[in-house]
């Protein structure tokens, strides 16, 4: 049995069916961006590529956490 997701990869099944993106392929997006800020990349998401707020978030916050762990 595997655990269910936590935290922000949570919203990642939704994220995928809603989208119709895969989460690596947003993840790259904004790791390509040049906005560094969470509420920066947080509303470019919102207003460029239509992701609500949670979703938006989430994805933000897990992949800046990622990119800190490195």
């Amino acid at each position: 049995m595997t655990a269910t997701p936590k935290g922000p990869a949570s919203y990642f099944p939704s994220i995928e069916k809603k989208y119709g993106r895969p989460i690596t392929e947003w993840k790259d997006l904004i790791r390509s961006s040049p906005l560094t800020k969470h509420m920066e990349l947080v509303t470019w998401l919102k207003t460029e590529h239509g992701l609500g707020h949670g979703h938006a978030n989430a994805l933000v916050a897990h992949t800046l956490a990622e990119d800190a762990g490195k």
